[in-house]
């Protein structure tokens, strides 16, 4: 029932736009037996089917430009496989130190970004 849980929850934040790896992989890990690795890999079967439906989503409301969506997608992949070779062959140990600086520098400049979008709308000026 747990993992259904976790299932659930990251689920409703990827479909918001939020990073559901961001709550699937340590859920995984602090509230089960799974390793880093195991964690990352289970994130990546998890990704795949929703980005499938985020992406024909955001085709239905064109809401994908080609032009920057093309050198993402040629540099993202290529960089992808050496990101995946290089945490095969780190210890999980590692990894797991290296995704919560990950996780706690995203945290910081997202902490920034709230802080100035509230300073913004109090100051009465329009972002777009």
């Amino acid at each position: 029932m747990l993992i259904a849980l976790i299932g659930l929850f990251s689920g409703i934040l990827s479909g918001m736009g939020v990073g559901g790896g961001m709550i699937l992989i340590p859920s995984l890990i602090f509230f089960t037996s799974l390793s880093q690795h195991a964690a990352q890999s289970i994130n990546l079967y998890y990704f795949v089917p929703t980005a499938i439906s985020a992406i024909i989503m955001h085709i239905k409301n064109k809401n994908i430009e080609k032009k920057a969506a093309l050198p993402l997608i040629i540099w993202g992949v290529p960089f992808s496989l050496l990101g995946a070779y290089t945490a095969l062959r780190l210890s999980s140990d590692l990894l797991n130190k290296c995704f919560a600086v990950f996780l706690f520098v995203f945290g910081i400049i997202e902490a920034f970004k709230g802080i100035n979008s509230l300073k913004i709308r109090k100051n009465g000026v329009k972002t777009h």
